[in-house]
């Protein structure tokens, strides 16, 4: 093969023109125009380039050049604060405000330890779904995928900074970015990180007709971890061995097969649908009889039914309590129409059994006039995030739109008894923060009671303050990242901030330190033996406050 592959046939061809700039640098030096010998270095840099992978214009944010002068901060709405499950000390948090002051922020208390992250981004279709530097970026916008990728590209550097090591990410896409996305991550997470690449049918009945040529009803969930060879994923889909384990005569050419019932709820009702099937006995079979007694239909014709029977691709046998029930045999090799087809396994990365129309039930019958039109179904998010082992994992979503991810950790909880605890991102756009997202999360409180901290995101101005009040004033902001990164509540009297020797005296002093409870002490707060001596009696842990909170954005 390596006979046939002439590599790099124009390498001759850029060295000459790489020793020819080096000779204009070297002229540019000995005429000390410095001005020149930096343009010429930046030209050299740019042909020693390796030419593959993702290029792209970038484009810088607005919100991006606002951090270069102030610094995000996050201030709690107390009033918001829910505190459905007293059994629990544990706290959920719902950050409103840009996506990227809030991945800075979470980059100060989270490096390292979000174990899973699940965003459904702007699909950049076109259609007003993306908006860029508070422009709508439309199909005419000749820079549409750079910007897109500029976008996104700094938001997912800050998620790979938040994984720990055995941490996967999942990201909802559709046709229109596949595959920019699919090489962003590569260049991100690096390609042999890259888990799979998951295909789920997002839509029921006849698809979308985002498509000229084809009806789609499916859509991708791009799969990476921070660490391959750190991750472990559970219930990959059945395999064959285990789903296809029936035989029967026509096992040669069909291979094995598994038993489907021909009665589907999830079918449109059609009465030419509704006909009686003979059993053995004697006594006929209505479609209602296959549903649990609930309006069906076949899910084939007459015609097609009475082929399935004679060709052997329909089963008629009695279940545990001895109803007749109408099975279809879904052969390894055969699709329904009796096809004859050639597979070695079933798709790992296909995923049927969601959709958005389910989606937007749920979250109708918690927000009856949410403006969400797709949002993702709970039971897909579940089923994401319960590909890994870990019942206690620290889950991130930072583009949370309706709050689907936040109902989905909580839904896994209740099912499995997991202590899975969750971190939601968004902006307050037409008060999506307040009016759905929070609302969902409150509504949801009765059957899935958890407890929730709201904070927004507000600025420090660094113009505003001198560098030695400046210090003092960040100090204000501490609490907030300290409930962030330790998933408490400060007004819980078991666990307290201390920012200065004084306080930690008067509390001694007054008598307000309870026992079995924990300190969060700042860095330069010092104890003496007294206090050391205090401290250990009442069996009172400590947690020393990072000094690293807010150190850059004081010394850059």
């Amino acid at each position: 093969m390596s006979e046939d592959f002439i590599e790099r046939p124009r390498k001759n061809e850029k060295d000459g023109v790489i020793q020819y700039v080096k000779q204009l640098l070297g002229q540019a030096l000995e005429e000390q125009r410095n001005e020149d010998v930096n343009k010429l270095e930046e030209v050299i840099r740019l042909l020693q380039t390796k030419k593959y992978g993702l290029v792209w214009e970038e484009h810088a944010e607005i919100v991006e050049e606002e951090m270069k002068t102030k610094i995000p901060v996050f201030v709690e709405d107390v009033e918001k604060k829910i505190a459905g499950n007293p059994d629990s000390h544990d706290y959920n948090f719902l950050l409103e405000g840009d996506n990227l002051h809030i991945l800075k922020l979470l980059e100060k208390t989270h490096a390292g330890k979000i174990d899973v992250i699940y965003i459904d981004p702007p699909y950049n279709t076109g259609n007003k779904d993306f908006i860029y530097n508070d422009k709508i970026i439309d199909k005419n916008d000749g820079y549409s995928h750079s910007k897109w990728l500029s976008f996104m590209s700094k938001r997912l550097e800050y998620a790979r900074v938040l994984l720990n090591d055995s941490g996967l990410i999942y990201i909802s896409i559709d046709n229109n970015e596949q595959s920019q996305l699919k090489l962003l991550c590569d260049s991100i997470f690096g390609e042999t990180n890259f888990v799979a690449n998951l295909i789920w049918s997002n839509r029921e009945g006849g698809g979308s007709s985002d498509s000229k040529l084809f009806r789609l009803k499916h859509e991708y969930i791009l799969v990476y971890s921070k660490d391959i060879d750190a991750v472990e994923i559970k219930g990959v889909p059945i395999s064959n061995e285990d789903r296809y384990k029936f035989s029967d005569e026509y096992e040669v050419t069909r291979g094995k097969y598994y038993l489907q019932k021909l009665g589907m709820g999830s079918i449109q009702y059609s009465e030419s649908l509704d006909y009686p099937i003979e059993a053995p006995d004697g006594s006929f079979i209505m479609p209602s009889d296959n549903n649990n007694g609930k309006k069906a239909c076949w899910r084939w014709s007459r015609k097609k039914f009475e082929w399935g029977l004679k060709n052997g691709f329909v089963e008629i046998k009695q279940n545990v309590k001895d109803e007749w029930v109408v099975y279809t045999k879904q052969y390894l090799k055969a699709d329904n129409d009796g096809n004859i087809i050639l597979r070695s396994q079933r798709p790992m990365g296909v995923i049927d059994s969601f959709s958005s129309t389910q989606g937007a039930k749920q979250l109708k019958n918690i927000i009856p006039d949410a403006p969400f039109s797709y949002p993702k179904d709970t039971n897909l998010i579940s089923w994401l995030l319960d590909r890994t082992d870990n019942k206690n994992s620290q889950v991130l979503d930072f583009f949370a739109g309706s709050g689907t991810t936040g109902h989905a950790v909580e839904q896994l909880n209740q099912e499995d008894g997991g202590n899975r605890r969750y971190i939601l991102c968004t902006n307050n756009e037409n008060n999506i923060c307040e009016e759905v997202t929070y609302k969902r999360l409150t509504n949801i409180q009765k059957e899935l009671p958890h407890n929730l901290k709201y904070f927004k995101t507000d600025f420090v101005d660094k113009n505003d303050f001198p560098d030695f009040q400046l210090e003092d004033e960040l100090l204000n902001y501490i609490t907030p990242l300290v409930e962030l990164e330790f998933g408490v509540d400060i007004s819980n009297p078991s666990v307290q901030i201390i920012l200065t020797e004084d306080h930690l005296a008067d509390l001694i002093k007054e008598g307000k330190l309870e026992k079995d409870s924990t300190l969060f002490i700042h860095s330069e707060v010092f104890l003496d033996s007294k206090e050391e001596t205090v401290l250990s009696m009442l069996n009172i842990s400590r947690q020393v406050i990072p000094d690293y909170y807010f150190g850059k954005d004081l010394w850059s």
